[in-house]
């Protein structure tokens, strides 16, 4: 136990035990857990207590007494400050060890079913420029690092001097505060290049950046996507109040289409409302296609401005691979694919079946899955959009046909206990559950346990130096 100051702000010599949720580390003080970030299990620290509830603290480390054996030096500038990449400072093979026991832990813990001997971890071939997606945030008043403030804590500089536009990403919990990125990644260069390159022109041509809080201001936020076709899509978003904004705003768009032809898709959102969501909205096409596409094994998929798409394109190829082998498809198979999204996985598995029936709740989704099936000759599948727990019924699974294997891949919140309830009844031979939340995941098993035994339990790694892990699991029904 670490020797508190008398003040009980400042605790010494702490040592951290092991990692918990959302990233952060725990330590014990007095029985009570402190939850810290940025800090590796075996790391000795002083601690600043930020927040002290009944049976919990949360913690920042002020001072490292022992540096912990398994650490790994961040190679991010933004460490420690940007909310993303939080287990830098751990070794590659170190986080997959932890993201396998995260995995065992929950579903042991939460769900109390009989288990198999978990796989090894699937991780990815890219720990750096997986991405292909990033969105950035654009402030009038970027948050400041302590390097920054002192840099900046002379009498000599003036109010309006410390308060500098930004563009880059959120501080967490902060929707109001934007840490500018100078280099991040988590996604190719050419992000870097484009996104550093919009922010010096707006700043030299007097572009309005927006007040987070009041709404004022022209430039609100930026996308990038990138494909392993080479294609690439930038979209920026803007409020305009007047003729001057947009005129400015169009001399940005000009500039950025000049200065990168490699963009194939650049797009603009005029957006007035009170967030940033687009999906509401028109997108304008300023130069190039309206989309582009990407490649997986011999798929083609084509991908919009608001369409969803697994944002580390290798490892979602190695996923739905696990998913297919697993979903172990024959020429008579019916299938169901809840969550489908797009219908990436369906049409996955939709060659090696007699018909995929996918069901999603976003209608821009399902309209992007019919054309992807359109665009790769793929006939014998079915979407539909709408709430799954009122989509996905007894009288839906008459009309279609009952499934051999359902597929499922939901939200963080997992399944509805209606859409558990159906799944029972229809009973299909196989169940294949994939999920970003092994929490929410391992309550679902609970309910499934009844008919099913769980024969397989795979994680795969789609977000390196993160805490997130997304886990595969196959359930086949009890024939005791």
């Amino acid at each position: 136990m670490g020797r508190r100051s008398k003040e009980y702000r400042i605790v010494e010599n702490v040592t951290i035990e092991n990692f918990a949720a959302e990233g952060k580390s725990v330590a014990r003080i007095d029985d009570i857990v402190v939850f810290v970030p940025f800090v590796v299990p075996g790391d000795v620290v002083d601690l600043k207590i930020l927040k002290k509830k009944h049976n919990y603290a949360e913690a920042v480390a002020v001072a490292f007494r022992k540096l912990s054996d398994v650490r790994a030096v961040p190679f991010c500038t933004h460490f420690g400050v940007c909310g993303g990449c939080k287990w830098q400072n751990l070794p590659y093979e170190e986080q997959l060890r932890y993201k396998q026991r995260q995995v065992a832990d929950s579903l042991a813990r939460i769900g109390k079913v009989e288990l198999p001997e978990i796989s090894p971890i699937a991780g990815s071939s890219k720990t750096v420029c997986y991405r292909n997606k990033l969105e950035y945030s654009f402030s009038n008043m970027r948050w400041l690092t302590i390097d920054e403030m002192t840099a900046l804590d002379r009498p000599d500089v003036t109010e309006d001097e410390r308060k500098q536009p930004g563009l880059g990403f959120h501080i967490p919990g902060a929707f109001d505060k934007v840490l500018h990125i100078d280099k991040c990644w988590l996604q190719d260069d050419v992000s870097n290049r484009i996104r550093n390159s919009v922010f010096s022109y707006a700043v030299s041509h007097g572009l309005k950046f927006i007040n987070l809080r009041t709404l004022e201001g022209v430039l609100r936020d930026m996308m990038v996507r990138v494909a392993t076709t080479g294609q690439i899509m930038v979209l920026i978003q803007a409020r305009i109040a007047c003729q001057a904004d947009m005129e400015g705003f169009m001399g940005l768009m000009q500039y950025v289409s000049d200065s990168f032809p490699e963009i194939t898709s650049l797009l603009y959102v005029i957006n007035n409302k009170g967030n940033d969501t687009f999906g509401d909205l028109d997108v304008h096409l300023f130069r190039g296609e309206e989309c582009i596409y990407e490649t997986m094994e011999d798929l083609r998929f084509k991908i919009g401005p608001k369409s969803f798409f697994q944002t580390n394109t290798e490892q979602a190829c190695r996923l739905y691979n696990i998913v297919l082998g697993l979903a172990a498809p024959e020429k008579g198979s019916v299938i169901y694919d809840l969550y489908t999204g797009t219908g990436t996985i369906a049409l996955f598995v939709a060659r090696k079946a007699k018909k995929v029936v996918g069901i999603e709740y976003v209608p821009e989704a399902i309209e992007d899955a019919r054309e992807n099936a359109l665009l790769n000759g793929i006939g014998n599948t079915e979407f539909f959009a709408g709430d799954m727990k009122e989509v996905l019924s007894q009288e839906f699974v008459r009309e279609h046909g009952v499934p051999d294997v359902v597929i499922t891949d939901p939200p963080r919140t997992g399944m509805h206990k209606d859409v558990v309830d159906v799944i029972l009844k229809t009973s299909p031979e196989r169940i294949v559950y994939v999920s970003c939340n092994p929490a929410t995941q391992a309550r679902d098993l609970a309910m499934l346990d009844v008919l099913y035994k769980v024969e397989v339990v795979q994680p795969v790694d789609m977000f390196p130096h993160t805490q997130h892990v997304e886990n595969v699991v196959l359930l086949v029904r009890r024939t005791d």
